[in-house]
């Protein structure tokens, strides 16, 4: 009975781990037809927009765009069927494929265009370069900069707090293509930056936007949890070191890593191994025996650095 029980078990976690494959259609020799920019397209502005026929069993698209010198700008993931993307004044080549949980399709033929810049800004964009989209910072006297956008004069920069909507910084007849914001300091919370370009006769007719997120607030000491102070351990056996934390209580709730250091004294003076995981467990062993100490802080992705935890002992024979 045992056997059977067994069996069966086996034979159902086959079939759950298979299920999506069996599900998922194959897609391998479809190929997408695009349908802008078209081959040898001259595109007036520096905004192209991209756009392809949907396909029947496909998740998401996979869409990239080279220079004329096969060089990758792009490589990028999306579930719609077109992606507008500003692109520098050149001479591009641009494919696109769909893809799910199992199979990819063939990428469509690769179709040459070109961009260029004119006088007129009105369908024009600025591209934004620094802070990362979504970037996470601990400090307020952030740069922001941009490239400069051919037959522009000056800028103006808006910075919004995406929850209120409220305009928290502006600034026009920016000359320069950077600009550090000044007083008064932004408070934790997150914002999209925006920059528009004008010159003696048009201005562009919509901001570039990015996004960054301000997170002063420095995570919670970890407790450590396992293995337990002045316990025991076995030399070449594999352990794991789990710990708990408090949730943080900050307006932006940065994503958390977390360092763990091994050492030979209760004063962590001499670090034998430093050890990082994204989880609150981690495995570890010792290869030798002997008396050691393991503690473990929490580091945000802004930077921020947590309290070490109590050290805990082990004694490993």
């Amino acid at each position: 009975m045992k056997t059977l029980n067994k069996i069966i078990f086996i034979s159902l976690s086959l079939f759950m781990f298979s299920c999506e494959d069996i599900l998922e259609e194959d897609i391998s020799n479809d190929i997408l037809q695009i349908i802008s920019p078209t081959k040898d397209a001259l595109i007036e502005s520096n905004v192209v927009n991209f756009k392809w026929n949907s396909l029947k069993g496909a998740d998401k698209y996979r869409v990239q765009v080279f220079e004329s010198n096969e060089t990758l700008v792009l490589d990028s993931l999306t579930t719609k069927t077109n992606l507008t993307l500003p692109l520098e004044a050149g001479s591009y080549i641009w494919r696109v494929r769909a893809e799910n949980y199992a199979y990819q399709s063939t990428y469509s033929f690769p179709s040459n265009f070109a961009t260029n810049i004119p006088d007129d800004l009105t369908n024009q964009q600025v591209i934004l370069l620094t802070p990362d989209n979504d970037k996470y910072l601990n400090f307020t006297n952030i740069t922001l900069n941009w490239e400069q956008l051919a037959k522009a004069t000056s800028y103006s920069v808006r910075v919004v707090n995406s929850a209120t909507g409220q305009e928290v910084y502006t600034q026009t007849d920016v000359t320069d293509t950077s600009l550090t914001l000044g007083a008064p300091a932004l408070a934790d919370g997150n914002y999209e930056w925006r920059v528009k370009a004008k010159n003696a006769d048009t201005e562009t007719k919509q901001y570039g936007a990015k996004r960054f997120n301000i997170d002063k607030t420095v995570p919670n000491q970890p407790k450590n949890s396992a293995p337990a102070d002045n316990s025991t351990q076995t030399v070449n056996a594999s352990v794991n070191y789990t710990w708990t934390i408090a949730t943080d209580n900050g307006t932006v709730k940065s994503p958390i890593s977390y360092v763990v250091e091994i050492a030979s004294d209760v004063d962590f003076t001499n670090i034998i191994k430093t050890l990082n995981s994204n989880t609150t467990t981690l495995a570890y062993t010792f290869s030798n025996t002997g008396i050691y100490y393991w503690r473990v802080r929490a580091i945000d992705l802004a930077g921020n650095i947590g309290t070490n935890s109590t050290g805990f002992k082990v004694t490993v024979n």
